[in-house]
This record gives C-alpha cells, structure tokens and sequence, in this order.
C-alpha cells in the first residue's frame, strides 16, 4: 500500500512539519483490537524497510489520522494527530473511541507531507447484540524465504469481518544459503533494531499491506516472533536464562511496535499479556490464548529423539503431571472462567499449534505442543464440557499443514470440540506420506494436506459454522490464484465436524 503524495487541497487536515524526501508509510497501515464503540489504528513510519534504522532519523514525527464513515473519508468522524517517536520505532497506535458497533469504517494516515493509503475497519457488535453471520479469515506461518503471500491477497479480497493471526508472522534466522524464493536479512534478529527490521522487511510486501488493511486484526505470537522452540524462559539455541529474557524482551518490544494493539498490553521487559477475548454480540466468543510465554519446561528433554530433538516417549510420566501447565496457573484460570460466563452461541478457542494427540508408530510425541502438556490439553476438554459450553470450535496454526479433526477426552471418544488448523501462508509443510502416517495414527483427524500453502476462512451463522480451507496453487510464484481446498461444517448443538 504506496503512500500518495499529499497536498494542502486534498487534505485539510493535514499536520504543519517539515516535508519528508521519501514515503513513509512504505509497511502500511492496520487496525485491530475492535469493541463496539472503538478501534486500534496503528501505522509505523518507515522509508527503507530493508535499513536497520528504518530510514528514518531520531527526530519525532507528527502523525494525523483520521477515520470516517465512507470509503472516500468524505464523512470524517474522527480524526486527530499522534507523534512518532523513535523510542518506539516511530509507531503510532490510535484508540478510537465513540465509534457505532457493528459497521465499517474507513481510515488514513498523513506525515511530512505524505498521505497512507486508505484501510478499512469495523467495530464489534453490541455485547449482547443478536448477529447474523460472522467471517472470519485465519492464518499463521509466513516464512518470507519460503513463498509468496498471495493467500494474503485472496484473504483481502473474501471480506472478512475479522482476521485472526496465530503466530509465527516473522522467522529470526539470518538468510539461508540457497533453497529460497527471496531473501531474509543477512543476520539473526536478537536485538530491537534487528527485530525492527525484521518486521520492516515483512511489512513491505503489498499482499501482506492488503491483508491488514481490508479489515481489523486480532493476533497472537508463536515461538518464531522471538526464536524457533522456545517456551517459558528455555531458549533450545541459548541455555543462558537471563540472556534470553533480554533478548525476549526486545522481541516483545518489536512485536508491539508492529502491531495494532492496545497501549494495555504493551510490554514490560521480557513480559506481556496478550490473553484476551473478543465478543462478536451473542453469536461468538473468540478466546486467544497464549501457549509460549507461560509454559512450564519442557517434559523429558534428557529423553529426547537424537533424531529429532522434539520427541520423546509417549509414555514419559512428565507430560501427564497436573502440575505441569502449557499456559500457566493465571491463564488456565481465566481460560476455564471464559468457557463457564460465556453467553455465545459458538466458541472458539485461537491458538498456534495442532491440539489432537500424535503418537509415532515407535510411541513418540512432541514435546513442544500439547502433547508435553497432556493435563493442560485435557483440563481444557473437561472444562468446555463440565460448563456445557455452547459449540466449541479450535482454530489453529504452526504445524505449515492443513488439518481438520475432532477432539474428545478418550481415543475413538464422543467429540467434545472440532479443530481446524489453516496451514501455512507460505512455511513449507510435510509430505504426503507424513501426512497418510499422521492421519492414520490420529482417526480423530479426518483431513490433511501438507503440501499446500493457504489459510482458513470461518462463516458463522446461528445454525453453523462452516470452515473453508483456501489452498495457493503455487506459493513459489508471485499473484499464484487461490482456490477452495476442502469445506466443513460443524452444526449447532452437534458436536464434530462433517466434510461438505
């Protein structure tokens, strides 16, 4: 999304400083976060995304913004201005307020002389509020190395309502010698600047610009946003804690910065909040879960495959200790208040990864997901049907394949919940007989597909919930077309999914 020249004519509103030489608005605009009354806008101030210093100098930058009721910003209802300081990466994140629920809206920003292109929002419903239908457009994993993102151009073009990223929106290696489509930097991100850049270099690509700015955003970290593996205060690359924790902070710091989040949760050090839900009127619960920062060590890492560092004995009495939690005390116990005070119709449970068991035929599991954290896994499970929870519905990422299943308490079990996790943007997947070998170890899983790149499209009504997996022909090729690669529907008040 270029930025267009600016001039006093076409925009009133514009801020009095001094012109600057380049467009800064070269990693876009977006919005997130939305409650019915209100938005957050965010843009960061960018000329040279591939520079460690963005371009840009220490000096603050007025921002103006504005947000109105029509694509043409012809009926403004808000506008104002923000400074961008260097301290933050010359972010800015606007909280609206004093919006209309439930409708679209349209925004912009305007710097040392320069217009953003225009970005659509929208406001939540009412809490309470009766809703038809909502769209929901979920992805995760965009290896920039890996692939183009035209998933994310054909995400901008289904008219979500919403979009839902479930972590690994950076990866932190330095580029790789061959093997790739393009190119990462030339070094690790493990400071803020680097991780600036890292994010500045992502943010440039206009497909990605198309996605965050057709409608608002919800996210959530994986372990890429900080380094591959991670959990708690273990870094698999660093055993050095308080190295790490320095290093996660900048990661945390970065992260906020490229953002469209709320000033509440921004970070302090190596810490942030970023569990939270959103209530789309009495049709949906969206409950975002964070499974990194929390997360107890890892089971049985002295029993870890040599092969793969990840696997270890499914039958290691670590992973089934009560004590042991992927989430933490604290956000295990808001978690099983969301599922007991919800009043939606449907519920869905956002986080990274594959939530069904995976038993290798020679009885290994992972230990960097659920399967590590089997009482977490299951404490969740019990609590959606304990509470009675309406339609539970588990949307998921990280694994770079698509998969459909359903999640009960006990192998061959009555299902409790249907999963959907939407492949990979661009992050290559697994091959076919991976994929027939999982498949036929889990028969709670009743799709896959590891070969493809895409993502998930979620229409909600109050009689369903319908899942479309949108597979890219070819993400090694720039404007590759997408098309629909399986469809399932799960129906009110009958748990477990059925292929349409």
């Amino acid at each position: 999304m270029a930025g267009a020249a600016l001039t006093p004519a076409a925009w009133t509103s514009a801020v009095a400083q001094p012109r600057l030489a380049d467009d800064p608005f070269q990693v876009g605009i977006a919005s997130g976060e939305p409650l019915p009354d209100g938005v957050v806008l965010w843009t960061r101030l960018v000329t040279n995304p591939q520079a460690m210093d963005s371009g840009m100098t220490r000096a603050p930058v007025k921002v103006g913004w504005e947000i109105a009721e029509d694509d043409k910003l012809t009926k403004t209802v808000r506008r104002g201005e923000a400074l961008a300081v260097a301290e933050a990466g010359h972010s800015v994140h606007i909280e609206v307020s004093g919006l209309k629920p439930n409708r679209d809206y349209w925004y912009r920003f305007n710097a040392g002389g320069h217009a953003s292109g225009v970005g659509r929002t929208r406001t939540a419903p009412e809490r309470g509020a009766k809703v038809d239908k909502l769209r929901i457009a979920y992805g995760s994993c965009q290896k920039w190395e890996s692939g183009y993102y035209s998933a994310h151009a054909d995400l901008a073009e289904q008219n979500p309502d919403l979009v839902l990223f479930l972590g690994d929106y950076i990866y932190e290696k330095k580029a790789s010698k061959d093997g790739v489509v393009r190119f990462h930097p030339p070094v690790d991100a493990q400071d803020l600047a680097s991780y600036r850049q890292r994010y500045a270099w992502y943010k440039a690509d206009p497909d990605l610009q198309a996605a965050h700015a057709c409608a608002p955003w919800m996210i959530m970290w994986d372990d890429h946003e900080v380094s591959n593996d991670y959990g708690g205060d273990q870094d698999r690359s660093n055993p050095a804690v308080a190295q790490f924790l320095k290093r996660r902070a900048a990661a945390y710091q970065a992260y906020y910065e490229n953002m469209p989040l709320r000033r509440t949760v921004k970070p302090v050090g190596p810490n942030m909040r970023l569990y939270r839900t959103l209530d789309w009127g009495r049709l949906a619960r969206l409950a975002v879960i964070d499974d990194r920062q929390y997360r107890a060590h890892r089971s049985c890492d002295a029993q870890q495959n040599e092969a793969n560092e990840k696997l270890i004995p499914a039958a290691c009495p670590e992973r089934f200790d009560p004590k042991r939690s992927m989430l933490g005390a604290p956000q295990e116990a808001w978690l099983q208040g969301q599922l007991r005070d919800t009043q939606a119709r449907w519920n869905l449970l956002g986080q990274q990864t594959l939530m069904n068991e995976i038993i290798t035929p020679d009885l290994r599991v992972s230990n960097d997901g659920w399967d590590g954290y089997d009482q977490t896994r299951r404490r969740i499970l019990e609590g959606w049907r304990d509470a009675k929870t309406s339609n539970p519905v588990v949307l998921g990422g990280d694994v770079h394949c698509f998969f459909a299943g359903d999640l009960s308490l006990e192998k061959g079990g009555k299902p409790i919940a249907s999963e959907f996790v939407g492949g990979s943007i661009s992050s290559l997947g697994r091959t076919k007989e991976v994929i027939r070998g999982m498949m036929g170890i889990t028969p709670a899983l009743k799709f896959g597909d590891g070969a493809t790149r895409g993502y998930g499209r979620v229409d909600i009504t109050e009689k369903d919930c319908t899942v479309t997996f949108r597979g890219v022909q070819d993400a090694l090729v720039p404007k590759s077309p997408v098309s629909d690669l399986a469809k399932f529907v799960v129906e009110d008040g009958e748990a477990g999914l059925k292929r349409v």
